[in-house]
């Protein structure tokens, strides 16, 4: 009987020690994430918040918690995920892409925002200049240097006169991609041809436009993302090659090539926003942060490469 009371005794401790661990665990401050869908590049960046918590001492499941919820591309989404998300009191909420910045920026006032993967906050109205934050949100962009881009373009395309842009309109990352192309092209002998896209699923159709008009077809931070399979499909019939911002459909074998900003970048500085946050600092205070010339990266994909007949050249990331 002895032996018995001991071993109850000892899984009542066990058990009360457990029950007291959980609700320390419950009891952490969160991160809240809203991510816009399962793309590999926002699967970087959050990474890079995680890294960059974690270097600033800010440990998942020690001594905060984060709490991540994906809308799926699906807009209609957003007001239930946000909602939801704010019923959980976070610490502080990170939100992922345009639209989901937008909605909570109009409707969250006690809780801290940070906008993520955002390429014009001002343009996107959610703050009133470029270089410092609002009373409640701050942010790290994915803003592009297009000048970066073009004079790679035109080192392997020296012929290219045109550049298509499938713009998608609820996405204002397409229209500030649109003003800044115009822009930047001139300066390097192109013209511009922009198809507007309303829903995804009208690209096949509208991609058609491009025929005999764009020498390359660009995808930049939007959620043109979602597509990038049928956008390289229809591009292929029409021997366009495509550039993105992202490197990832390069891997895929989608696109010819990326010159775009490194999402892991991108991810830590927002990560060190949050972190300034959870150590007391105001929103106000800390001014928004883009990405650095070095913070972007070149990948080409060399059987496409092959097919368009273009030299690769030295000091570029290859794959296969």
């Amino acid at each position: 009987m002895k032996k018995i009371f001991v071993a109850a005794a000892a899984v009542a401790i066990a058990f009360g020690a457990l029950l007291i661990g959980c609700g320390k665990k419950e009891n952490l401050p969160i991160v809240a994430i809203v991510n816009y869908g399962p793309l590999k590049d926002l699967e970087i960046s959050i990474n890079g918040i995680r890294d960059e918590l974690a270097a600033n001492g800010f440990v998942d499941n020690k001594n905060i918690r984060i709490e991540i919820a994906d809308i799926a591309f699906d807009h209609s989404l957003i007001p239930q995920i946000v909602t939801n998300l704010q019923s959980h009191n976070p610490k502080v909420m990170v939100l992922v892409s345009t639209p989901i910045a937008q909605f909570a920026n109009g409707k969250i006032r006690d809780i801290p925002l940070v906008f993520h993967a955002i390429t014009d906050p001002v343009a996107a109205g959610l703050l009133k200049d470029k270089r410092h934050a609002n009373d409640n949100i701050t942010g790290s962009s994915d803003m592009q240097n297009l000048d970066v881009l073009l004079k790679f373009v035109k080192t392997v395309l020296p012929n290219a006169k045109t550049v298509g842009l499938l713009c998608l309109t609820s996405d204002s990352n397409d229209a500030t991609l649109l003003e800044m192309m115009k822009k930047a092209a001139p300066s390097f002998g192109l013209s511009v041809v922009a198809i507007p896209v309303d829903h995804v699923r009208d690209i096949p159709v509208r991609i058609q436009k491009f025929r005999g008009e764009a020498d390359f077809i660009y995808v930049g931070a939007s959620g043109l993302h979602a597509a990038m399979p049928t956008i390289a499909l229809e591009a292929s019939k029409m021997d366009i090659p495509v550039f993105d911002s992202e490197d990832q459909s390069v891997r895929d074998g989608l696109a010819l090539a990326s010159f775009g900003v490194n999402y892991e970048s991108v991810g830590r500085n927002a990560g060190k926003l949050v972190a300034k946050l959870l150590n007391g600092a105001s929103v106000k205070d800390l001014p928004p942060i883009y990405p650095k010339t070095e913070d972007h990266v070149c990948v080409v994909n060399k059987k496409l490469a092959k097919k368009f007949g273009i030299r690769i050249p030295e000091n570029v990331a290859v794959v296969e």
